[in-house]
């Protein structure tokens, strides 16, 4: 594995202590990642007690499988973002079934249109959340606060050709949201329950 490949020391010694059964790295895990996990599923139902059970799930799923966690694909922050997103679509597409199957308002299309949708969306908010502060900084001016290329330079102290390509990579970045990668196991397979 090349250096750059290698996940930083805390996700390692984090899966090495939830392995150990630590409730104390449970504790501190939580108190990093809760907030993500939480934004995502609540991004994706729209409710807050469906995006606080998604919460419970994902830690106790961590809690109970650390090792379902492959440093090798990326960081231990991706893969619970990237279990998050997976639990809270699934439980959007099991809710707007059995709603459809009990008679109410809409279609299949319609169901899957509103689940790809929130999944995209999602997506996006941690692509934001998680690139780098430079490319996110010059985002914000450009879209947010309607600056062009020239402007943003001007209000980061880089030069305009910077610029452009930090606003280039930040849109590059943000166009994967609608392409689905890897991600974490399902919980029942893989090793997961």
């Amino acid at each position: 594995m090349a250096k750059q490949d290698v996940p930083p020391r805390w996700d390692l010694g984090m899966q090495q202590r939830l392995a150990h059964g630590e409730a104390a790295a449970l504790g501190e895990l939580y108190d990093r990642f809760a907030s993500l996990v939480h934004g995502l599923a609540y991004r994706v139902l729209g409710d807050e007690p469906a995006a606080d059970g998604i919460t419970r799930e994902v830690f106790a799923h961590v809690w109970r499988h650390p090792d379902a966690y492959d440093p090798g694909q990326g960081p231990l922050r991706t893969w619970v973002a990237a279990l998050a997103h997976r639990l809270a679509v699934e439980r959007l597409r099991t809710t707007g079934t059995a709603a459809l199957a009990r008679g109410g308002p809409g279609s299949a299309e319609e169901l899957e249109r509103k689940v790809r949708h929130a999944a995209v969306a999602a997506r996006a908010d941690y692509i934001v959340q998680a690139m780098p502060a430079p490319l996110r900084a010059a985002l914000e001016l450009a879209y947010f606060q309607r600056r062009d290329y020239r402007q943003t330079a001007a209000d980061l102290g880089v030069t305009e050709d910077e610029a452009r390509r930090r606003l280039r990579l930040g849109l590059q970045l943000l166009s994967t949201a609608h392409h689905t990668g890897p991600s974490a196991p399902r919980p029942g397979h893989g090793g997961a329950a």
